[in-house]
Order: structure tokens, then C-alpha cells, then sequence
């Protein structure tokens, strides 16, 4: 499996963006994905997860009402619309998928360890 991300960029704080995340494989209906964000001389955090057919989601505290993850299996893609964006919000944004290796693992984690693809990442730059 391979992910791309895209459709980041600079906007200015209380702007919108939204990121793709395009994914190779017939199986991407079955795996659960998330986004993770680094920013300069952080850890990379958590942000958002979606279980394998959208039913679960889950986000961060620091996104929560601000930023809504989805999917379109019948795209292989998975979207982070993310609204009222802040200095803060700056970072390299990853996406992953989680092999399907069991129900268990059909739905999202908040660790990164449990993905086993990533993508290359895009960078949000929010201006204050």
C-alpha cells in the first residue's frame, strides 16, 4: 500500500484547508487510516483516525471541533477538513493506513507504531 498526501499550503489563522490522502490498493476499504502532524523540534502527534468503513473517528483535543476526518473508499481516499486553523496547527501532516490484521486492527489508534504505511507528508503553514 502507498499514500499520498496532499493539499497543503499557507493560509492565514482562522482559514480552511482540506488534505487528501490517496491510497494504492484494492484493500483500502478494509484498513483503518490516520493523520499525525510533526512540527519543527516536536514529536510527531496524533491528530485524527477513521476505522475501516468511517462508522469510528477519533481526534486529538487540540483539534477536536475544529478539524473532521473522512473517507470515500470508492476513491481510496481519505480527507482532513481542517477549519479555524491556528499557528499552532503548523506542521508536516502524515497520513497512514493500518494493515488489516484482524477486526481489531480495523479500526484507528492514536499510536503511530500501529500504522504500518506512511506517506511522504505535506506541509500546513497557518499564518497568524
Amino acid at each position: 500500500v502507498q499514500v499520498v498526501e496532499s493539499g497543503g499550503g499557507l493560509v492565514q489563522a482562522g482559514g480552511s484547508l482540506r488534505l487528501s490522502c490517496a491510497a494504492s490498493g484494492r484493500t483500502f476499504s478494509s484498513y483503518a487510516m490516520g493523520w499525525f502532524r510533526q512540527a519543527p523540534g516536536k514529536e510527531r502527534e496524533f491528530v485524527a483516525g477513521i476505522s475501516w468503513n468511517g462508522g469510528s473517528t477519533r481526534y486529538a483535543d487540540s483539534v477536536k471541533g475544529r478539524f473532521t476526518i473522512s473517507r470515500e473508499n470508492a476513491k481510496n481516499t481519505v480527507y482532513l477538513q481542517m477549519n479555524s486553523l491556528i499557528p499552532e496547527d503548523t506542521a508536516v501532516y502524515y497520513c497512514a493506513a493500518r494493515e488489516p490484521l484482524g477486526i481489531a486492527r480495523m479500526t484507528w489508534s492514536d499510536r503511530g507504531a500501529d500504522y504500518d504505511y506512511w506517506g511522504q507528508g505535506t506541509q500546513v503553514t497557518v499564518s497568524s
